[in-house]
């Protein structure tokens, strides 16, 4: 049941990073769900030793949502840098 949540959890996450990053219209329903995942596994190693919090995206919580979206928009920075050379 975990595993389901994540998903929908890390959709959730990757979608609200790419309307942050303005990048919605270019995006798809799995590449939101991947950006949340992974930008979720970024935001605990951002988040964690910077702030002193975690947030796990197999159990919802407020908190795990949050540092998902962090990460994830972290991770849509990086990755316009380096497909761009510029943040957006």
């Amino acid at each position: 049941m975990g595993w389901i949540i994540a998903l929908i959890v890390g959709g959730i996450a990757g979608w609200l990073a790419s309307l942050v990053m303005n990048r919605d219209a270019s995006m798809g329903i799995l590449a939101n769900i991947v950006v949340g995942c992974v930008g979720s596994v970024v935001g605990n190693a951002i988040a964690g030793p910077l702030l002193g919090i975690s947030g796990s995206v197999q159990e919802f919580s407020i908190t795990g949502l949050l540092v998902a979206v962090l990460g994830a928009v972290v991770l849509l920075g990086v990755v316009n840098l380096i497909k761009r050379g510029r943040l957006r």
